[in-house]
């Protein structure tokens, strides 16, 4: 495991380890516990302008590293670190097609409130994309 996919693992994990206490759901991975981290941000965005930037940062990154890993465990792929957004990014496909998603924006949007920004519907998205991909199709979505 290179640096950056441990350090993304690591941050999933503790996204997870904060929904332990939440009304018995728990995060395993799967595409529909998406429907958890969209209730756990709703629920946060109450509260989000309150938080430190440090703090802020830290709950962007935990959530947005779990979407990447439910990414990577359903369909594979690999990270990478883009500079220009100052976050990572997961590409599947390679070589037949490229299919791309980046989540801290999205991920902070929710927090801030913008319901356009609803997670399931974002990877449900990109998931679409990835099982009809044509060969040759480059996508990314964030």
């Amino acid at each position: 495991m290179n640096p950056l996919e441990a350090e993304i693992s690591r941050m999933a994990a503790e996204a997870v380890e904060l929904t332990l206490n939440r009304n018995g759901a728990a995060l395993d991975y799967s595409e529909a516990s998406l429907e958890i981290v969209e209730e756990m941000l709703d629920d946060a965005s109450e509260f989000f302008p309150d938080f430190s930037e440090s703090q802020a940062r830290i709950l962007v990154q935990r959530f947005g590293c779990y979407l990447l890993e439910v990414g990577r465990r359903t369909f594979g792929g690999d990270y990478f670190w883009v500079d220009d957004h100052e976050q990572p990014v997961l590409v599947v496909g390679e070589p037949d097609f490229h299919a791309a998603i980046m989540t801290w924006d999205k991920v902070r949007g929710r927090l801030n409130g913008d319901t356009g920004d609803n997670i399931p519907f974002f990877f449900a998205g990109f998931a679409h994309h990835v099982r009809t991909a044509t060969p040759g199709s480059h996508v990314l979505y964030g």
